[in-house]
């Protein structure tokens, strides 16, 4: 096993093929790993792939993977206090160890021949604040194209533009303040903290931007958006099966608003649908606001409940019992307020069932 030495001068460069290396900083010495610089890289414990690529191979950010000119110093000065278009981590989210960490690691890997595609592309005829939020500062390649994240952290707590700027600018803190807030009995819809992680307590995973990088005028273009969009209630729904029993299969369906109690964003007009499997039939359902079931322009039986309304921190406990059981049941909540123009329902279905939560 090579051991590879990272030095903080001012022109040194060294080829690293190693697995483990040392870097020196203020002369305390720090021993990197690769395989523990994959995991700080990766999903594991920061987004960072988001932008740079899965392999560091480069995508809406430059390459990082077979560039032995990213020392330790270089890279870990940029990270501290980048001069582009990305923010910035302070130690409680990324700590110098895990810096050399993740300098030997992209030492490691082949020199990519060419950067992968965005992973959140821009889309045909944008205006121009989602220009700015995908193509420009890059939100969108964590935040989606229509910066559904931020939209449900904002119903969380009714955000106005304050906490947009604090969000943005002291997001280290202001992330993990409103994360506080939330009834941890209650389904996480934004990422927050992420997971699984390493670090006890968890990072947050997106560092703290400069005002003078970002101006706060740019800010709000981003935010006038993300309001005209709608404010994203956090509405999930839970479905598990009961013990079998001779009178068919019952499957739990629990529905959240996950936002803060007497803060957050109240929806009206809760639509809860199942979509029932061919060949199974439903026997009974029961909870506020069964409906009872209709037959889809496709052929398929939906079983409704209406809610007419939830309040953060709200939960409903409903259920149906089927003929049998059906493993690849799945179902949507939709709502009439507050009205938004994107990302209008919530899918969900039972672990293990392909598919996941999206938006129509």
């Amino acid at each position: 096993m090579r051991t590879l030495f990272v030095a903080v001068v001012a022109f040194g460069v060294v080829t690293a093929y190693g697995i483990t290396a040392r870097a020196q900083q203020g002369g305390a010495a720090l021993t990197g790993d690769a395989a523990a610089g994959k995991v700080h890289y990766t999903f594991g414990n920061t987004s960072c792939s988001n932008c740079h690529g899965v392999n560091g191979e480069g995508a809406f950010a430059p390459a990082l993977a077979g560039r032995p000119e990213i020392t330790y110093d270089r890279f870990r000065n940029y990270v501290r206090d980048p001069k582009g278009r990305m923010p910035g981590y302070p130690d409680t989210e990324l700590t110098d160890q895990e810096i050399a960490d993740m300098v030997v690691y992209f030492q490691s890997l082949p020199k990519a021949e060419k950067p992968a595609a965005w992973r959140t592309p821009l889309p045909e005829n944008p205006v121009p604040p989602q220009r700015l939020a995908i193509a420009t500062i890059g939100c969108g390649q964590c935040h989606g194209a229509t910066m559904s994240t931020p939209r449900h952290g904002m119903a969380e707590v009714n955000g106005d533009f304050e906490w947009f700027k604090r969000m943005v600018y002291q997001h280290t803190t202001t992330q993990r303040e409103q994360m506080a807030m939330l009834d941890p009995a209650l389904p996480r819809v934004t990422p927050g903290f992420g997971g699984p992680q390493t670090r006890t307590p968890p990072r947050v995973r997106m560092g703290n931007y400069s005002p003078q990088r970002l101006p706060e005028a740019r800010l709000k273009e981003i935010y006038d958006w993300m309001v005209d969009l709608g404010a994203l209630p956090v509405l999930t729904a839970r479905l598990a099966p009961a013990p079998a029993s001779d009178g068919g299969q019952t499957y739990n369906l629990n529905v959240y608003n996950s936002a803060v109690r007497g803060k957050g964003v109240n929806t009206e007009d809760v639509t809860v649908a199942v979509e029932v499997p061919a060949d199974v039939k439903v026997v009974s359902a029961a909870g506020t606001g069964y409906a009872g079931t209709t037959m889809a322009a496709d052929g398929k039986t939906i079983a409704t409940w209406r809610l007419p309304k939830m309040d953060a921190a709200q939960q409903e406990a409903l259920s149906i019992t089927l003929s049998g059981a059906a493993p690849g049941l799945r179902g949507t909540i939709r709502w009439g307020k507050p009205a938004v123009k994107a990302d209008g329902q919530v899918n969900f279905q039972l672990p293990g069932a392909r598919g996941g939560r999206g938006a129509a």
